[in-house]
């Protein structure tokens, strides 16, 4: 019997336990999951301030943290390209084969149900507080952000002193008169 493979790309900037609820609610209804980070060419910058490789070690360590089979995702960085119309062929040619695309982008959603896929809205979990701008927003204010991400982020952050980039990230160049 042939598997049935979602993807869900984002940027993950951080990984945070919204995309972890994510992530296993998708695994309730595919056998296989790909998580494609995205913007993966971006980072040191006050939106994207981690790595491709930096995202892809919180995801994976995340995803064993929280005792998923790694039989059943593949992690690949994604980069953007700026030409809307071949990006679901760029999508298709950088992952394995997948039948169900989860996004509530509709440029996403738009693109994909053109090429013929079928498009599932994934779910929101406390989008107020569950988001990477209001993980780095914490970050920057000393607040607890902490609380929003799964304990291999928190990790991942610590190993490359990321408190202290996204910082430095935030400071505007002074001028001098």
């Amino acid at each position: 019997m042939q598997k049935v493979r979602g993807i869900l790309i984002g940027r993950m900037q951080p990984v945070h336990n919204g995309h972890m609820q994510v992530i296993n609610k998708i695994l309730d209804e595919v056998d296989e999951i790909i998580i494609g980070i995205g913007s993966a060419q971006l980072s040191h910058e006050q939106k994207d301030p981690f790595t491709a490789g930096e995202r892809i070690v919180m995801m994976s360590q995340a995803l064993a943290e929280a005792g998923v089979d790694p039989s059943r995702y593949y992690i690949i960085p994604m980069q953007d390209i700026n030409f809307n119309a071949i990006w679901p062929s760029h999508v298709k040619m950088m992952t394995p084969p997948f039948s169900i695309v989860y996004s509530g982008n509709p440029l996403v959603k738009q693109l994909f149900e053109e090429e013929g896929f079928e498009v599932r809205q994934p779910p929101l979990y406390d989008r107020l507080h569950l988001s990477g701008t209001e993980v780095r927003k914490r970050i920057l204010e000393d607040g607890d952000w902490q609380e929003l991400v799964p304990k291999a982020t928190c990790d991942v952050i610590e190993e490359i002193n990321g408190i202290r980039r996204i910082k430095n990230l935030s400071v505007k160049e002074v001028s001098e008169i």
